[in-house]
């Protein structure tokens, strides 16, 4: 196996490695910190928070007698509730007989709380995490604004054949003499019949005047990101690269290098590529991937890992708190319906099961994230976040589904699951979540 492959070209390990932790950490922090604040708002009293696992770096206790501690290895945290045996919540008999003839003191234990004060508990944890990718999904929106109605030249992108006539602040209307829609498929078809050339001629409306002036060709081949994990980035291509050509045949819109990716049966492809007014010479060979479909199936298909977009950015408007907050829980919930639609795939046997990433892949996509700009960052921890939120609630002994499990038996039968019977489940479960890691860890180390 080549194990420099396993890094990102943005960035050495160290980076990889920083930027792996720093996402996860503020990750579990989130989630951890649920379970702890609506714990004490519910009456239970936290004895220890922990962010890392280990010998203990440094440790605090406030005002409540919380322990705050941060631990050597970073690679996860948790909180231990009074009556807790251990991280995942094991019941320690011996506190609890500590207390048995003491109501009040029981209450303040996670095994002697009213059961509706151990759900909010538990449930907390991936309820901030879901909140937590909400809330920056809605800062997204607000930074970066949404597209200007009509459609307005915001900044003109660096391009071989340069900007052409088109000027920022024109307002586009219309390409080649046809007006742009603004839905699929619509808009596609309108794409695919533009002319396959350099320069198109644009309508626009300048200072109150409408005149026809030259400009790029609408979608560029021009590189706007870089997918992690891609033969993309495995060959060094740049957010700002411009692939003029495709194994000696130039090429102007970004559909002709798709269909070019798309029919090369996965053979090396030769690129030019213009970066900052040099041509680089650049070899590649498409992966194949499983793309989520609207319908919420997958097809296959071969990618290089690119995304693209206009020759020119769009003016950008501030968008209201209700559309960003809105768009923050749309986005949310479409990784989490994702998510379940690609774990269903893989069990089926429709998907292949190297989709799933363990902490390698993570890492990887951690460090190449956070190479391309703190923006990237920042959306690959919400997209992140939302996804520990999710694990956490499969129904699995030792994870918070599998709690919130033996919260719903103790509802329905009026008593929890025997002390025996809940030993034997967290250690299948633990069983399971290891077994799982240690797949994911296979699939980082062994799939292509």
């Amino acid at each position: 196996m080549d194990i420099v492959g396993l890094i990102p070209q943005f960035g050495g390990l160290i980076w990889t490695l920083l930027a792996f932790v720093v996402a996860l950490s503020v990750i579990v922090a989130i989630h951890e910190y649920g379970h702890y604040i609506v714990g004490r708002w519910c009456g239970i009293k936290a004895d220890v928070f922990s962010l890392g696992f280990g010998p203990v770096l440094w440790s605090g206790t406030d005002k409540h007698g919380t322990i705050w501690q941060i631990a050597a290895l970073p690679f996860g945290g948790y909180v231990k509730f009074a009556g807790d045996a251990n991280a995942a919540s094991g019941k320690d008999d011996a506190a609890m007989a500590a207390v048995a003839d003491d109501p009040k003191a029981a209450r303040h234990t996670m095994h002697g709380a009213p059961l509706w004060a151990r759900t909010l508990t538990v449930a907390a944890g991936p309820v901030f995490n879901f909140a937590m990718s909400i809330l920056i999904f809605f800062a997204v929106a607000f930074s970066t604004g949404v597209a200007r109605d009509p459609l307005t030249v915001g900044d003109i992108r660096a391009l071989p054949q340069g900007a052409g006539e088109l000027q920022v602040g024109d307002e586009i209307v219309a390409v080649e003499g046809g007006a742009i829609p603004k839905e699929d498929p619509a808009y596609s078809n309108f794409v695919d019949a533009l002319p396959k050339t350099p320069t198109l001629t644009y309508d626009v409306r300048r200072d109150g005047r409408e005149m026809s002036v030259d400009g790029p060709y609408l979608l560029p081949p021009v590189i706007l990101q870089v997918m992690p994990q891609s033969a993309a980035i495995a060959a060094g291509l740049q957010s700002g690269d411009v692939i003029t050509g495709i194994d000696d045949a130039p090429v102007s819109a970004f559909s002709q290098l798709k269909d070019a990716v798309e029919s090369s049966d996965g053979a090396p492809l030769a690129l030019k590529v213009w970066r900052d007014g040099d041509t680089l010479d650049v070899t590649l060979t498409p992966k194949v991937v499983d793309e989520p479909q609207a319908d919420g199936s997958f097809q296959r298909a071969l990618r290089i890992g690119i995304a693209g977009g206009m020759a020119f950015e769009a003016a950008t408007d501030t968008p209201g708190v209700g559309e960003a907050l809105s768009g923050g829980v749309q986005n949310t919930w479409r990784i989490i319906t994702g998510s379940l639609s690609g774990l269903r795939e893989m069990i089926v046997g429709n998907i292949s099961t190297c989709n799933l990433s363990g902490p390698v892949g993570i890492a990887q996509t951690s460090g190449a994230m956070a190479s391309q700009g703190a923006q990237s960052f920042i959306y690959f921890i919400a997209v992140l976040s939302t996804a520990v939120g999710l694990l956490n609630l499969f129904p699995i002994p030792a994870l918070d589904g599998g709690h919130l499990v033996f919260f719903a038996y103790e509802a329905v039968t009026g008593k929890p699951p025997s002390d025996k019977a809940l030993r034997v489940l967290m250690t299948i479960g633990l069983t399971m979540v290891l077994s799982l890691m240690v797949f994911a860890l296979g699939n980082d180390l062994f799939c292509p």
